[in-house]
């Protein structure tokens, strides 16, 4: 008994990897002996006459899953670059050329001592000018008080053909004194830097 238990459960291991993917029906397994005690295996055919039978009916094992790869994870995006300062500023307005206009009258100024500066306006404020106090005998003398002399500079306004040069260089002037100013005036020059460049850029000098 032993034996045909074995016997079978050999031809059942045999038989499911045999038919596992086909998916068949159930087996039929014969133990025949005939009659000099020789066994014999045979599955779906009963045994023959003049022979002891035995018969097993062995379900077939359901078919393997199809094979369906996991799904992998999409890797997540690369995060946006932070926002840079030029991109946070908004991007100047383009001036088309007929649009633009001449920048305002501009004035070459002398002062008493022989020197010159540009500026807005024709009749800047008048200064006084320290003079040199003396004593009785006519020597210098810093005792003998102090005393200033109003001057006024005087201006005359730069031709059409020099303005926009005259412009470029007042905003490079304006510009050193922003950056070499002393702490306390670094802001007010930084303003005055930035109306220049302004009137500049969006005149017939920024083209």
């Amino acid at each position: 008994m032993r034996q045909w238990r074995a016997l079978v459960l050999v031809c059942a291991v045999a038989l499911a990897h045999a038919h596992a993917r086909a998916a068949a029906p159930s087996v039929v397994i014969y133990r025949c002996t005939d009659a000099f005690g020789a066994v014999t295996l045979q599955n779906n055919a009963a045994c023959p006459k003049g022979t002891r039978q035995q018969r097993q009916v062995i379900e077939s094992p359901p078919p393997m899953p199809a094979y369906r790869p996991v799904p992998m994870p999409m890797p997540a995006p690369d995060p946006a670059p932070p926002a840079t300062v030029a991109d946070s500023v908004p991007a100047t307005p383009v001036i088309a050329d007929s649009e633009r206009l001449p920048p305002p009258a501009l004035y070459q100024c002398n002062t008493y001592d022989h020197d010159s500066y540009l500026s807005e306006t024709s009749t800047p404020e008048p200064r006084c000018v320290r003079l040199q106090t003396t004593n009785l005998e006519g020597a210098a003398d810093d005792a003998a008080g102090v005393a200033c002399q109003m001057v006024t500079d005087q201006c005359q306004r730069v031709g059409d053909g020099a303005a926009c040069d005259s412009w470029k260089q007042r905003l490079r002037e304006t510009e050193a004194a922003w950056k070499f100013a002393r702490p306390d005036d670094a802001e007010a020059n930084k303003a005055e830097f930035e109306r220049v460049r302004k009137i500049v850029r969006e005149s017939t000098c920024g083209k």
